[in-house]
């Protein structure tokens, strides 16, 4: 299978948000507000597309930004430049293809040379095994832990150097 990895375009944003919506609690729920909040303030937005269709997401954001998101507060607290990626995901009939490790790779040589880290967090409670074992896989290490909504979710807050 071929894929085209580009960045977003308006008519993407109600796919993206379906896809999005598929994945919680893996990822946080969205609106199509948010979508376009993060079509106009992201650092990345890449979508890849088979064949016209979307087939995965990620967005991907840089400290400076009104972003309330406890997790990305987290590390413009900690680090003075990073590369956060808040969410991403992979419609079910495309994994196993690298989507996910090609978004990574073009969010990382989108940002400027000198950003040291590439950021975010991946569930704990709920677990999310796979993500943590992809994550790992990639050199992503724990560097903080997360709880809110009154204790019932749990992140781990990953880096890695780029």
């Amino acid at each position: 299978m071929e894929f085209k990895i580009s960045g977003v375009l308006p008519s993407d944003l109600v796919d993206i948000l379906r896809l999005n919506e598929s994945e919680v609690p893996r990822l946080g729920p969205a609106d199509l507000g948010l979508m376009q909040w993060f079509a106009d303030n992201a650092a990345y937005f890449g979508v890849a597309r088979h064949e016209q269709r979307l087939a995965a997401f990620l967005v991907g954001l840089r400290p400076g930004i009104d972003y309330a998101s406890p997790n990305y507060r987290w590390f413009c607290d900690r680090y003075d430049d990073f590369a956060y990626i808040d969410r991403v995901a992979v419609a079910e009939d495309y994994r196993r293809h690298r989507l996910a490790s090609r978004l990574y790779e073009a969010f990382a040589v989108s940002v400027p040379k000198s950003i040291e880290f590439m950021t975010c967090e991946v569930n704990t409670k709920p677990p999310n095994e796979g993500s943590m074992r992809f994550h790992t896989q990639l050199g992503f290490e724990q560097v903080g832990t997360l709880v809110s909504e009154n204790e019932t979710k749990q992140v781990a807050l990953l880096a890695r150097k780029l």
